[in-house]
């Protein structure tokens, strides 16, 4: 048995303090509810020897240490519970105790905990959330802002869990589609890796003592082992150093601009690309204008969640175009950037009254889109990656026979 100091608050909103005792903390809290009490906070003041004490102790303070921060993951569970909760009738902050309680062990507790303790003191669900901006993004915020002004918060929560659940659906394909590509160059490097600094210099031995005349392709490929084993070190010492300095200059306004421009126009991966970053702009635009969100702010919005800064730009430059604040099609095509499909069906929804409609369209559009791009890189890159392999490492099989024939052909001749 522990004992536990906590604070917590009355039905009248009334501050109180004191003392329990429970066998762990999360026994605490359930004990200060059954008093019809708020917890806001339960620290532990003394444990005993007991081993299972002991280890609930140092799995809180292990809690503690964590940085402040839910992944998108997180984000969607969290978003899902607190919608379904609130859809039951329960009270924000009584939601959002069960949530703190019922998520122990999770990264995210803390940052529940803040949230209802803010939420206890008067603030607001969106100035609560805005205080966790690695958590939630100002999509996040925003939405829910206009829920609280709507009255439909719970109904904006399914809106939030339907996009995240749809951007990790996305994200998700795109990274199945990198992994077997990746896969197969890191293997294909390190068989490169061992072939020449520990395959042909055995063989490069046996021709040096033999002192007979090598074909070009081994020279080369014997120069090649030879600089590997002798600055192998100096050579990933001047690659990590140009990475690095490539990596800074991605991060500089010109670099990411040339950067991301450049996988717009490369081939097999621009059409995965585009794909991804227009479904997510027509879903999360959707969202925002569905939402009661005026267009201005909801463009201002979406460019925050565009990772690609060329496209993040225009739609900048569209937003400055937007003089009326609802006509957003015309504005978006002048730039060039955005397919002629979407500003079209963009259109069509302005001069039906049904904006986020168009966009969901759109969104749904690309979507499938996406897939078959995803399907056409995996489809096209697998075969490719197999003849460069297969030229590599028949580069250093062919070498080292042609070096072998040519010396049998040597000794033939002298005999």
């Amino acid at each position: 048995m522990a004992s536990f100091k906590y604070v917590a608050r009355n039905r009248a909103g009334e501050r109180i303090e004191g003392k329990i005792d429970a066998t762990d903390r999360r026994a605490a809290l359930g004990l200060i509810e059954k008093t019809g009490q708020v917890p806001v906070s339960v620290t532990e003041t003394k444990s005993t020897a007991d081993a299972g004490a002991k280890k609930g102790k140092s799995r809180f303070s292990l809690d503690l240490g964590r940085p402040p921060r839910m992944g998108t993951r997180e984000v969607l569970t969290f978003s899902t519970e607190l919608s379904d909760l609130l859809v039951a009738g329960m009270t924000l902050t009584d939601a959002l105790t069960v949530l703190a309680n019922s998520r122990a062990g999770s990264s995210g507790d803390g940052i529940i905990r803040q949230l209802r303790d803010d939420i206890s003191q008067g603030s607001s669900l969106s100035n609560a959330l805005a205080k966790h901006p690695r958590t939630f993004t100002t999509l996040y915020v925003n939405m829910i802002r206009a829920g609280e002004a709507s009255g439909t918060l719970g109904e904006v929560l399914k809106r939030l869990v339907d996009h995240y659940e749809l951007v990790l659906d996305v994200r998700d394909k795109v990274i199945t589609a990198l992994i077997y590509p990746a896969i197969v160059m890191v293997m294909g490097a390190l068989t490169m890796i061992v072939c020449l600094t520990w395959v042909v210099p055995k063989f490069s031995e046996i021709f040096r003592e033999l002192k007979s005349t090598l074909p070009l392709s081994t020279r080369i490929l014997i120069g090649l082992s030879d600089a590997l084993v002798n600055y192998g070190l100096f050579l990933a010492a001047e690659f990590t150093i140009i990475a690095v300095l490539a990596y800074r200059g991605s991060k500089t306004e010109k670099g990411r601009l040339w950067l991301h421009g450049f996988v717009l126009r490369l081939p097999l991966v621009k059409g995965v690309v585009s794909a991804g970053i227009y479904s997510n702009f027509a879903r999360t635009l959707a969202t925002l204008l569905a939402n009661g969100v005026p267009v201005l702010r909801a463009l201002g919005i979406v460019e925050q969640t565009v990772w690609n800064v060329v496209i993040a730009n225009e739609i900048r430059n569209a937003r400055d175009r937007v003089t009326d604040g609802t006509t957003i099609s015309g504005p978006l095509a002048g730039g060039g950037v955005f397919p002629r499909m979407m500003t079209d069906m963009l259109s069509i929804g302005e001069h039906t009254g049904n904006v986020p409609g168009a966009l969901g369209h759109v969104a749904h559009r690309y979507e499938q889109q996406l897939n078959r791009s995803i399907k056409i890189f995996t489809t096209a890159l697998e075969p490719i990656l197999i003849v460069v392999m297969a030229v590599l490492v028949g580069f250093v099989a062919m070498s080292i026979l042609f070096a072998v024939f040519s010396m049998t052909n040597g000794l033939d001749a002298q005999d």
